[in-house]
């Protein structure tokens, strides 16, 4: 039932493809042991940008550690979802084993190494030739192939000529891949190379060359977030046509289990849109707690592609947030301003920020608290909460920062507590 590197009981995984589609044989584990383990409350995580099961799951087993001890009497249950994500390999994750992430100095690089490459061959199946051609161009760095390396870039992420992406589920990005390539790619280039250099901050040892060599940086970093801009489309696929519906099957067959759901990154934004995918008959999803979220702050407004759908949450949907993520503060912004990704939500104040970085903007009703105060005083019973976790969420080396710094018995208690999960 469990992979050997969680150690929580009983814990279950739920794996769905790019479409959305489940594994059956998970899906319908899931449904019959929580009945089997008398069940009450479940706690299920999503990822973010993982290039794989074992990465995912010691993500789930860090996570998931506090709970039980936080919580001996309640009846709880645990299970991770696992999506075709990935993430760049240089891109440390703090405290991990050394096989994850190498120790030493922060030396920013732009050749793919190999585990890079399986990741992209893995993510978008059929497009070896390729990367293998963009990561020849990261090697040699030809002063003239800027425009036949966005090219490139447009075909592997799978953006078609007139803009729109593949998916069809609705979302503010929907149109938005193409923009980013209307313009001279050398100085997209440029452009993100200079972000990157404002991701050091004061860290000595994360510099990049001048010239040439430091425009070729930016398109490494062009081709990293065309490609997560994928992984958040796919996100979306996966929560309102495979979470959502499976969640539905839960309420349907264990009417006495409540749902705790969780998400990091990309998965915060699959997680919100299993609300979109979740029957309306289904009532079970009793809080949703979002960790540095990869999307929109305006998800949840009124024009936003999530709009009123915190009301399928019978219980508080929370947005935790850290000024130390600067993936979200510096890079997410930039790259949707280049993509055009705000033309969704015109009218609304600031144009390209995170939930991640500064948490859920314009929801009539909303509040914002720090860490401390909704660890003191409990956190609302309803509606959107922002919750600044800078005081715990604040580790992590360029470019991402404190991205995925979100192992901490502090964020086990904002689940506990969104949950009303005795403690």
């Amino acid at each position: 039932m469990a992979a050997p590197e969680v150690h929580v009981r009983p814990y279950w995984e739920l794996t769905f493809d790019a479409a959305g589609d489940p594994d059956a044989g998970q899906r319908d584990a899931l449904l019959r042991g929580v009945r089997e383990h008398g069940v009450r409350d479940l706690v299920l995580l999503a990822h973010g940008w993982n290039n794989d099961h074992g990465t995912a799951t010691r993500l789930y087993d860090r996570f998931f550690a506090p709970f039980p001890s936080l919580a001996p009497g309640a009846h709880l249950g645990f299970a991770g979802v696992l999506w075709p994500s990935m993430r760049f390999t240089d891109e440390r994750i703090p405290d991990f084993a050394p096989a994850t992430a190498a120790a030493g100095p922060v030396v920013p690089r732009v050749a793919l190494d190999r585990e890079t490459r399986q990741a992209l061959g893995a993510v978008f199946p059929g497009r070896g030739p390729v990367i293998d051609r963009l990561a020849g161009l990261l090697d040699t760095q030809p002063p003239d192939a800027f425009e036949e390396f966005g090219g490139l870039v447009r075909q592997l992420t799978g953006v078609r000529t007139d803009g729109i992406a593949a998916d069809t589920v609705p979302e503010l990005s929907a149109h938005s891949a193409l923009a980013m390539f209307q313009r001279d790619t050398r100085d997209i280039c440029r452009e993100f190379a200079d972000a990157l250099t404002e991701t050091a901050g004061d860290v000595a040892t994360f510099t990049l060359p001048g010239g040439l060599a430091k425009v070729w940086h930016g398109a490494h970093e062009l081709l990293r977030q065309a490609t997560y801009f994928a992984m958040k489309r796919r996100a979306g696929t996966v929560g309102q046509k495979g979470l959502g519906p499976a969640l539905g099957r839960l309420a349907a067959e264990a009417p006495g289990v409540r749902v705790h759901l969780v998400g990091h990154s990309f998965g915060a934004r699959l997680v919100s849109f299993a609300l979109a995918g979740l029957p309306a008959q289904a009532h079970n999803v009793k809080s949703v707690t979002l960790l540095q979220g990869a999307f929109s702050h305006y998800s949840f407004a009124r024009r936003g592609s999530l709009a009123g759908r915190q009301a399928r949450v019978d219980g508080p949907l929370v947005g935790c947030y850290s000024r130390f993520d600067t993936a979200l503060g510096v890079l997410y912004p930039m790259a949707s301003r280049l993509a055009g990704d705000d033309r969704g939500a015109v009218d609304l104040g600031l144009r390209w920020g995170a939930l991640g970085h500064d948490g859920i903007l314009e929801v009539n009703g909303s509040v914002r608290r720090s860490l401390a105060e909704v660890l003191g005083g409990g956190v609302p019973a309803s509606g959107c909460v922002s919750v600044d976790a800078s005081q715990v969420v604040r580790n992590g080396p360029p470019p991402s920062g404190a991205h995925s710094d979100i192992c901490h018995e502090e964020l086990a208690r904002v689940v506990m507590g969104a949950g009303r999960i005795a403690m």
